[in-house]
């Protein structure tokens, strides 16, 4: 069968299976089967594949309609131009946390200091804590997790990006191990946040391939967010400040806990690149 008539099959397969962008993802399962660019790709349209191959590529595109995430299949997942190791011990890198890492560092612009201490908390693959180890290279790292394999992940980002020297791992409940030191100038987190309730709601690639873990924050969507609006502030110096992704759903919910802990001023929560509540940020007062 040649490439082409084998990517048009492949496209009304994975169609019929629930599969989004049906089209681009037979391609990208045949470029990370074939270990060919796009443009190779494009240039063997004719080209008839091996027995081999062909069996790969099946194999590929069965785990794909079993919707497996590609992401999975392909073991990597590419975040703010880089790409990184996935596994299902972490969540798949979205959209939404590109735009909580881009709030952070247009806000860090205007910032007469630049934070030297940093926590990434709830760091899962790891991308949050390699992109700020990357845009502010003067800064010290920590990124913890409660998920030993998802610091295992992380591990493998950070050496993929030479930046493990940077970057200090560390396996913790949320902020138990930093009860009452006043030693960072920055935490942001990814913390679980969709409600329970939600489990049945979920798209199948989410709700049966990814971690539990790391998605659900309880019946309110809220339990690890509230413990972070309330205890954040003892591991912030004066006027650090905390930024979170949260679930469209909670704006209200987690503004209100921020500004219950008495110690954040510049409390809000912005509307992400859909229009939709993503981040929650404020500063610890001076």
């Amino acid at each position: 069968m040649q490439v082409q008539e084998l990517l048009r099959t492949a496209t009304t397969t994975l169609a019929q299976a629930g599969v989004g962008d049906a089209s681009l993802e037979a391609e990208l399962l045949l470029r990370h089967c074939l270990h060919v660019s796009r443009t190779n790709l494009f240039l063997r349209q004719k080209e008839t594949l091996s027995l081999a191959d062909l069996q790969r590529f099946h194999d590929l595109l069965h785990r794909r309609c079993q919707r497996e995430p590609l992401q999975h299949i392909t073991g990597t997942c590419e975040f703010w131009s880089m790409d990184f190791h996935v596994s299902p011990a972490v969540l798949i890198p979205r959209p939404e946390t590109e735009f909580l890492l881009d709030h952070v560092l247009s806000t860090l612009t205007n910032e007469p200091f630049q934070p030297r201490q940093i926590l990434d908390l709830c760091t899962g693959s790891g991308v949050i804590a390699t992109v700020l180890a990357k845009e502010l290279p003067d800064a010290e790292v920590i990124a913890s997790d409660y998920s030993r394999d998802a610091l295992s992940i992380a591990h493998r980002n950070l050496l993929r990006h030479n930046l493990a020297e940077r970057v200090q791992l560390l396996c913790a409940d949320l902020l138990t191990a930093f009860q009452a030191a006043l030693l960072f100038d920055l935490i942001v987190s990814n913390p679980p946040y969709i409600k329970a309730t939600d489990l049945a709601h979920l798209q199948p690639e989410v709700r049966d391939w990814e971690p539990h873990l790391a998605l659900f924050g309880g019946v309110s969507g809220m339990e690890r967010i509230d413990i972070i609006c309330a205890k954040a502030a003892d591991c912030l110096r004066p006027g650090g400040w905390l930024f979170m992704e949260i679930g469209a759903d909670l704006a209200e919910e987690t503004e209100q806990a921020l500004r219950q802990a008495g110690c954040y001023e510049q409390v809000k929560v912005l509307p992400d690149w859909a229009g939709k509540p993503r981040v929650a940020q404020g500063r610890k007062k001076l």
